[in-house]
């Protein structure tokens, strides 16, 4: 055998070290990197002008614009004069509707010929309810609508206009672009949804521009209500033109600047275009997080698909979460580069859109109010480094999940056969029966050595950091809100750690040439198992998060081919066998006459440790210093020898030594006789097939997973969920060093073990929220219009798992004296509201604050409630606010139906749930507007002439001036630098009176 000594690949303590390690960590880094920071913007997208955006988006985000407030007309006023300006500036000619029910008159030129049309839609309306689960009332909505829809006509689009008779749309279908332009009431909206917004005007820029016009249409619009439940995209659906596009692109913010993600996909065919944008980014298990709830809140993406059956694609910002919806979603907290980043993804994916004229899009027989848009078929997504995406199908996965199920282990079996079959197969044998002259003998092979070593030393580091897990959850739940890559630290720390103890420690006292090949073989087997579950769940519910697991047992597979392969390069047994018993020494006859077990063949034959001390006269000395490869045991009784015969780095030895004698030095340390045999580099390609692309796909999840719900534990989620999460993937990230970990050196463990110190009790002990990473809660300020008695609520997460909300409480001082009342929140699942008689509130003018409430705030909301007069179960409501557009009715008994006075009645969707409705919201486009609503319900067994009663409520939901809302004011001034204040409800001030008839 050739020496290796000069081998810088062999496996030996210092190659394996240097390089697993500096792979991991170049990996571990390229993706923090990519995840942390955004390409930077070229001075100018071909056809568009960032300056000119980056300006827009100051306009836009200037102050709070929730549909509530005056401001959200300004905003609405601005971008129909920017638009306007903009085809105007293409020199393009364009037509306008005040509405759709315009004639053609309405047209400032014949739109005929116009290849865009603006429409100002100020008659939409439509009636709703909420999504229903379970069996509860859910609230219903009555909506006005106030959208901006300009569409750019297509090439090979119908000439005329068709959506000014509200006939069938002609052709293939359009593409929709949608952003929505109202913001939360206390938040600025930069990036959610300004950035969106934004990319809408500059895609009208570039496709109204000469030379760019699509071959399909584009409807662009800004709906007006998203953030009050979807309300925008709801009333969309009411307008004719919502029957042109089969396909639409919803561009979100669920963060504040960063990457544009890929949120969700309807399928493989559209999601290929996405795949053509210079910078993608995501991957497809957000998706199925938002199928299985996950995530909890919801964008203009679910109206599209489930009520008007497009096909498309959600592209959203999504971190730092902490900033969603709170006033730090500003002009600071983005940049250039992330709206280029959304920008430049948005354009490359509508102009492929736009280009495709083939019947992909098309379907037949669509379900009542749908489109015809086909089916497609389920798909898998990921980016790689945010540079490029792999998009496939499904089914793809699933066949390629099943041939690895079925293909691998026969694979295997095969191989094993073979070995088996020459005589090869060293795994799982402990001795080889020998024949001679004299009689049979055993010689051990010590296969089966360090079979059970690495499960153990598994359940051991994995036990550990899901211990880990249940102590920071119980002790410091929190601290992954601002620390989350503390957290991962301690966990990857403790796992290395102690896998690499209990591997080194089991290698030390009981070597084997096996441990690599067996721990891959667990891994495999344990891997299969997993694939099993995940191809099920592939197949149905058709979750496609799972394939970094299909490709993760693919690189274990190959490997573990590898392991098997390798065995090839041994002797058969029986020679190896011959080889033994002919070097044992003649001096002892009597051995060769005894037969049967190990202890007649071996008991006079020298052990390994003293075969290699008879071949070394000077063994008992150690003069050599010592290195990484020295063995631990090392400078004691008669296991301590010299380097130079504890590992393969060993010069020829000389030509009359024994063949056992040559081998024993070509060996590793105390490692049977027989590995001499066994290539000294295969190891690099098995780590190579093995580590890389698991840690890329699983990395990417990781960083993925962790930005977008460490901050979700303000909403409510489960702080454990998460760690264990954490706990999970950092043993699947970690897991390919398991072949590899005890030919470690110690220093890098030792590393870690102090790393892992560190960071535990950090962990445990260090506050979790920051100025940077801060606690939500959220504030509404109640005012009982009869009484005039107020209270202001906070709703966080609840005060037995922290302090945190109470701590904000007392820091205010409207709150000193008080016991604030604390009782689960109605508004928001799984926190808890704690409310305070609080500074009476401002919202409607020429409110003098030295009059008496009951007298001032009596006016603020007026109606009139009456039951039908023959005693029937309906009654009619005419309510009216001031200062507001926003009103709703709380029912103690749910309404079967309801019917608002000049509302269009045409809508395509369900007005109240069949469990009935406990509360009737409605919003108007216009201010101060009487709504008259008339209430139907049920009546129970004898009880027709059974009553309703509950509250009528208004809603107040601007605060851009300061002094309007005190207590709100009050709560942002003197909260501590850790929390932020966001909006519990569609309004920050509800004044309520009693009805019952």
């Amino acid at each position: 055998m050739k020496n290796i000594f000069h081998n810088p690949v062999a496996f030996t303590p210092l190659p394996v070290t240097i390089i697993t390690s500096l792979v991991y960590i170049a990996l571990i880094v390229s993706l923090l990197v990519v995840h942390h920071t955004v390409p930077e913007a070229p001075s100018n997208l071909t056809g568009t002008n960032l300056t000119e955006a980056w300006l827009d988006l100051q306009t836009l985000s200037n102050g709070f614009h929730p549909f509530n407030t005056r401001r959200n007309d300004y905003i609405r006023d601005w971008l129909l004069q920017r638009i306007t300006a903009i085809v105007t500036e293409n020199g393009v000619p364009s037509g306008s509707y005040p509405s759709f029910g315009g004639t053609l008159e309405d047209l400032h030129e014949s739109s005929e010929s116009a290849p865009v049309v603006i429409f100002s839609d100020n008659v939409s309306n439509v009636s709703f309810q909420f999504d229903q689960k379970g069996n509860a009332p859910v609230p219903s909505v009555y909506f006005e609508g106030t959208n901006i829809i300009v569409y750019i006509r297509g090439s090979e689009d119908d000439p005329d206009d068709w959506f000014s008779t509200n006939k069938q749309p002609k052709g293939k279908g359009g593409v929709l672009v949608n952003a929505h332009y109202d913001s939360v009431s206390i938040g600025f909206g930069a990036t959610d949804d300004g950035v969106g917004v934004i990319s809408v005007l500059q895609l009208i820029k570039y496709f109204s521009s000469k030379g760019q016009q699509p071959k399909k249409g584009i409807v662009a619009l800004l709906n007006n209500g998203e953030e009050d439940y979807l309300n925008g995209a709801l009333a969309f659906g009411v307008h004719p033109i919502s029957k042109f596009p089969h396909t639409f692109l919803n561009l979100e913010g669920a963060g504040a600047g960063g990457r544009a993600t890929l949120f969700r996909s309807t399928d493989t065919e559209i999601t290929r275009y996405y795949q053509s944008s210079k910078y993608p980014f995501g991957a497809v298990v957000s998706g199925d997080a938002f199928k299985r709830g996950v995530i909890r809140s919801d964008t203009d993406y679910s109206v599209f698909t489930k009520e008007y059956g497009m096909r498309g694609l959600d592209v959203a910002f999504m971190e730092p979460r902490a900033r969603y919806h709170t006033s730090q979603d500003d002009m600071r907290h983005t940049s250039k580069a992330s709206l280029h980043h959304m920008l430049s993804a948005a354009l490359s994916t509508v102009q492929g859109l736009t280009s495709d004229t083939s019947s992909t899009f098309e379907g037949k027989n669509p379900e009542k109010g749908k489109v015809a848009s086909g089916k497609g078929s389920s798909g898998v997504w990921f980016d790689l480094f945010g540079n490029a995406m792999a998009v496939f199908r499904l089914r793809t996965l699933f066949a390629l999940s099943v041939t690895l199920l079925v293909v691998a282990p026969l694979s295997l079996i095969i191989i094993g056969a073979i070995l088996f079959k020459v005589d090869k197969l060293y795994l799982f044998t402990s001795y080889k029966h020998h024949h001679h002259a004299e009689g049979d003998d055993s010689v051990p092979t010590k296969g089966w050595r360090g079979v059970f070593r690495w499960p153990i030393a598994f359940i051991l580091a994995t036990a550990a950091i899901v211990g880990l897990a249940f102590l920071v959850s119980d002790v410091n739940p929190y601290i992954l809100s601002s620390s989350q890559y503390s957290v991962w630290s301690m966990m990857i720390s403790a796992w290395v750690f102690v896998a690499w103890f209990c591997t080194r420690t089991a290698d030390f006292f009981r070597p084997t040439a096996f441990q690599r090949a067996y721990n891959l073989l667990w891994a495999f087997i344990v891997g299969w198992l997993i694939l099993i579950v995940i191809t099920v769940f592939e197949r149905n519910p058709k979750l496609a998060g799972g394939y970094p697991m299909a490709f993760y047992f693919a690189c274990i597979f190959l490997a573990t081919t590898i392991a098997f392969l390798e065995q090839f390069s041994l002797p058969r047994k029986s020679a190896y066998a011959d080889e033994i018993e002919g070097t044992m020494p003649a001096e002892h006859p009597t051995e060769r006459s005894r037969h049967g077990s190990i202890s007649s063949t071996r008991l006079m034959a020298p052990s390994e440790e003293e075969d290699v001390l008879n071949n070394n006269p000077e063994a008992g000395e150690d003069n050599d210093d010592p290195t990484e490869t020295t063995s631990l045991l090392r400078g004691a009784g008669p296991r301590t020898f010299k380097k130079s015969h504890t590992s393969p780095h060993r010069p020829a030895a000389e030509d009359d030594e024994s063949p056992k004698a040559k081998h024993q030095r070509q060996v590793y340390g105390l490692e049977q006789p027989w590995s001499h045999a066994l290539p000294s580099s295969l190891w690099l390609l098995e780590f190579l097939i093995l580590a890389p692309f698991p840690l890329i796909l699983l990395g990417q999840l990781s960083l993925l997973a962790t930005t977008a719900t460490n901050q979700t534990l303000a909403d409510g989620n489960s702080p454990l969920f998460l760690y264990i999460g954490i706990a999970i993937l950092s043993v699947l990230l970690f897991a390919p060093l398991g072949p590899f970990l005890h030919r470690y050196t110690y220093h890098i463990p030792l590393f870690l073990m102090l790393v892992f110190a560190g960071t535990t009790i950090y962990n445990l002990t260090a506050f979790p929220f920051s100025a940077n990473n801060r606690l939500k809660l959220y504030f509404v300020q109640e005012v009982d219009l009869d009484s005039g008695l107020n209270t202001v609520s906070l709703t966080g997460i609840d005060p037995e798992t922290g302090p945190f909300l109470k701590d904000a409480i007392a820091s205010l001082p409207s709150s000193a004296g008080q016991t604030p009342s604390c009782t689960p929140s109605k508004r928001r699942r799984d926190l808890t509201e704690c409310s305070w008689y609080g500074l009476p509130p401002r919202v409607v003018p020429n409110t003098h604050p030295d009059i008496p409430p009951e007298t001032g705030y009596g006016d603020w909301l007026t109606f009139n409630a009456t039951r039908a007069p023959d005693g029937a179960t309906s009654a009619r409501f005419r309510v009216s606010g001031l200062e507001t557009r926003a009103c709703k009715i709380l029912f103690n008994r749910p309404i079967s139906d309801f019917t608002v006075a000049g509302a269009d009645e045409r809508s395509r969707l369900r007005k109240v749930s069949e469990h009935g409705a406990t509360e009737l919201r409605w919003w108007s486009r216009t201010w101060e507007k009487e709504i008259d609503v008339t209430v139907r319900w049920e009546a129970g067994d004898g009880d027709e002439g059974d009553g309703l009663d509950g509250r009528v409520v208004c809603l107040w939901s601007d605060a851009n001036e300061p002094g309007v809302i005190p207590a709100l004011d009050e709560a942002r001034r003197f909260a501590p630098i850790w929390v932020a204040i966001a909006n519990a409800g569609q309004g920050l001030v509800e004044g309520s009176k009693a009805f019952f008839i």
